[in-house]
């Protein structure tokens, strides 16, 4: 590897040729603001925040100049901070001066510039336009008045997901990130994954805020109000109190619901373990019997709806279970007011979940097996975070508090689903003991593990070599997708999750997300599953009384009327 040196305010420094001056500065522990540089997303160039001087007549952008042997770069200096104030100053005059009401407020990238670079003025004419805000849907919010033209969005849609709903258009001052034809997003071919969300570093996009609901059914003394909590929300939800990414706070993240009010505070693990005996079983039935192979996972509503909107011809290829968030809603509305003797429509179901898709799965006309809305309120991460803080709850000091029985009884493998590649070795773990009938004593397959966006593996099943997949992120799906339907393809069973990571990178999850935070979430999904007394979903003696007393088996007609669902076709 070829080294470069290069002095950078005085400092020396040898970094791999190729190296931007931001990474190389990085090395060097010298910060230079950014703000439409996305470590995981290609380098614009297009904010002039980083501008640093390189002895050459015009400043440059460190985020896209590449070292060279014997450069010598200036960060501070009057020229540099005068230039970066002034690109900033005219970014905030064509801004709105609302930081305290705004969603964004106190993790705003813009906001937290002003502050770095000792903005106190704002020199030129405001030029704010008022734009219509686009709240046509049932997840995403955008506001373009407070777009900054970074084009992360943008970035995220195109490159990383190939949805390809937010593009450019215009020029010059009328530059702007926009829909086909402007239209809203509800018209549009939008997944509600929220990439987009958690990539803007202002108040441009966001998730719906359903927290109000919340507090109203929590006020209201005829109702029951429940909340189950997805597998990544344990690692994630401390990072909103300043705790390090990738915190176990599972036991004070249940006492912190119980201080909002819940009346029981359950885990959506329990039926994650739940969605493992049903659609291992649908596996097993398919290469037995015949069917669609491979059989695809369908725990991602993101994914689901990528599918229903471009890929619907393979829709028979996809898992008829529905996700463990509306498992939950379906026996929350039936089973457990069963158990508890309370009337199913007094029952308030609450989601805390990482995903901001989870808003429009669970509105979905045929998520109401139970004869009511299984689910009726999805929470974000953020949302959640909001909630706690306008409660006052002093989170980080909360002592660990356990879930409530039966529907918060899970295992290991529950907790994995949090992380791509989780559902598939879940899946494993309990497959494998199911044919063979022997006890599977290394439940870790870690060929499935890990940030790559495609990963393959192969287990041999009772003499029959089983060929699985993982892909994370919709662009990593497409490949795979693509491979299925030139028929290209040997794999058997197949795991896909909509966000770049799996869940733990989901769209709701706390802003400024990195593929270097999803990496601590995902060890501590490990970690917590790792502690588990038990570690396959099979194991859970909750899910077992399930079947015993209500499902009678896995795919049995009952668990079909609750569990199960059904996709269409929704191409344009």
């Amino acid at each position: 590897m070829k080294l470069v040196n290069l002095k950078i305010d005085d400092v020396d420094i040898s970094v791999p040729a190729g190296t931007s001056i931001l990474d190389a500065a990085k090395q060097a522990g010298i910060k230079i603001p950014t703000l439409c540089y996305h470590p995981d997303l290609p380098v614009k160039a297009s904010c002039r925040l980083c501008l640093v001087d390189t002895g050459r007549k015009k400043l440059e952008t460190a985020c896209s100049t590449p070292v060279k042997e014997g450069m010598k770069v200036i960060t501070n200096s009057k020229k540099v901070r005068d230039a970066r104030r002034t690109a900033l100053k005219l970014l905030l005059a064509n801004h709105p001066q609302d930081c305290l009401t705004c969603v964004r407020n106190g993790s705003c990238e813009l906001q937290a510039l002003a502050a770095e670079l000792n903005i106190t003025d704002i020199s030129f004419y405001n030029m704010v336009e008022k734009l219509p805000i686009d709240d046509s849907n049932l997840a995403i919010v955008r506001d373009q008045s407070k777009c900054i033209k970074c084009g992360r969005c943008i970035e995220v849609c195109q490159e990383v997901q190939c949805v390809g709903v937010i593009n450019s258009s215009f020029r010059s001052g009328e530059y702007k990130m926009t829909t086909a034809f402007d239209k809203a997003l509800a018209e549009t071919d939008c997944v509600y994954c929220g990439q987009c969300s958690a990539v803007c570093p202002v108040g441009a996009i966001y998730e719906k805020d359903d927290t109000a609901k919340v507090w109203k059914a929590l006020e209201d003394p005829d109702m029951h109000v429940v909340v189950q909590t997805a597998p990544a929300v344990r690692v994630s939800i401390g990072e909103e109190f300043g705790l390090e990414p990738g915190s176990i706070v599972t036991g004070q993240m249940v006492a912190a619901l119980r201080k909002l009010g819940f009346d029981k505070v359950f885990d959506t693990d329990f039926t994650a373990d739940l969605t493992i005996l049903e659609e291992g079983s649908e596996l097993l039935e398919r290469l037995k019997n015949g069917g669609a192979i491979p059989l695809i996972t369908s725990c991602s509503p993101g994914w689901i709806n990528f599918l229903e909107r471009f890929y619907p011809e393979l829709i028979p290829h996809v898992s008829t279970c529905k996700s463990p968030q509306q498992m939950f809603g379906a026996l929350a509305k039936t089973y457990y007011p069963q158990k508890a003797g309370l009337s199913p429509d007094k029952v308030f179901v609450v989601s805390i979940m990482p995903c901001t898709a989870k808003k429009y799965e669970c509105a979905r006309p045929e998520m109401n097996s139970s004869g009511y809305q299984d689910v009726d309120v999805v929470l974000t991460t953020r949302e959640l975070g909001r909630m706690l803080k306008q409660a006052g709850v002093n989170f980080e000091n909360l002592e660990p508090e356990e879930f409530d029985d039966p529907l918060g009884i899970s295992t290991g493998a529950a907790v994995i689903f949090g992380a791509t590649g989780g559902v598939m070795e879940a899946a494993l773990r309990t497959v494998y003991e199911i044919v063979t009938g022997t006890v599977l004593e290394d439940v870790d397959f870690k060929d499935v593990r890990g940030i790559k966006g495609i990963k393959e593996a192969e287990v041999e099943l009772d003499g029959q070599k089983v060929k699985v997949a993982v892909a994370n992120g919709l662009g990593n799906a497409k490949i795979l997708l693509d491979k299925i339907k030139n028929g290209e393809c040997d794999y058997q069973f197949i795991e896909i999750m909509c966000c770049p990571g799996g869940c733990i990178g989901g769209g709701g999850q706390p802003y400024g997300t990195t593929n270097e935070i999803k990496e601590k979430r995902i060890k501590a999904i490990y970690d917590a599953d790792k502690g588990m007394e038990l570690r396959k979903s099979h194991e859970n003696p909750a899910v077992k009384i399930l079947y015993e007393e209500f499902l009678g088996e896995p795919l049995s007609e009952k668990s079909h009327e609750l569990l199960h669902t059904h996709y269409v076709s929704k191409k344009k």
